[in-house]
């Protein structure tokens, strides 16, 4: 490939009227115009007609069509610019008889004013959780059951439980510290 690639970089510049199809590399953006550098080691700037909003970075390799002077980026061969959907109103992405996956190698985002998940069923699988809220209000209709290998609850302020009945049961040993401690 290595070859190849040195071949098509020493082929000679185009002329005016003679029709371009292939791979070029992004050099340089400023200000909203995409320059990229042909085989042939010309450098032109270059018209982004792609079928989905792409922005390029340098580095790039996009598949260009060009002919008298005017050069079309319509594809990307490699990249690590940013692709963007972006639509007014609302937004439907739905899969019928099946599964709608979305993965990322560094992560996923959500944000908005306000998310709502329903399910059946709602999975979190995960070597780390972490939560923060002003404010959280959960509501179990059937059985809340917590196992853990260890549990630490610390609250700034006061902390109660009411339960029609309450058990605590230990293998070994049970403290309860206090300055008061009120029973009954």
């Amino acid at each position: 490939m290595q070859h190849a690639a040195r071949i098509i970089g020493t082929m000679p510049a185009l002329r005016p009227d003679e029709v371009f199809l292939g791979p070029a590399t992004v050099v340089h953006i400023h200000a909203g115009i995409v320059q990229i550098e042909l085989p042939s080691g010309a450098r032109v700037d270059v018209h982004l007609a792609f079928a989905f909003p792409y922005a390029p970075s340098e580095g790039d390799t996009l598949l260009v069509i060009g002919k008298d002077g005017q050069h079309y980026a319509i594809g990307v061969l490699r990249g690590s610019g940013k692709a963007s959907l972006e639509f007014h109103g609302d937004v439907e992405l739905r899969s019928v008889g099946g599964t709608v996956r979305i993965a990322a190698e560094k992560g996923i985002e959500m944000d908005g004013p306000e998310i709502s998940l329903h399910a059946r069923t709602f999975r979190v699988v995960a070597e780390k959780v972490v939560e923060k809220f002003t404010w959280l209000h959960q509501r179990v209709a059937a059985l809340l059951s917590i196992q853990a290998k260890e549990m630490h609850t610390v609250v700034d302020g006061a902390a109660t439980t009411n339960a029609k009945s309450a058990t605590i049961t230990t293998e070994e040993v049970v403290t309860v510290n206090g300055k008061q401690i009120h029973l009954g």
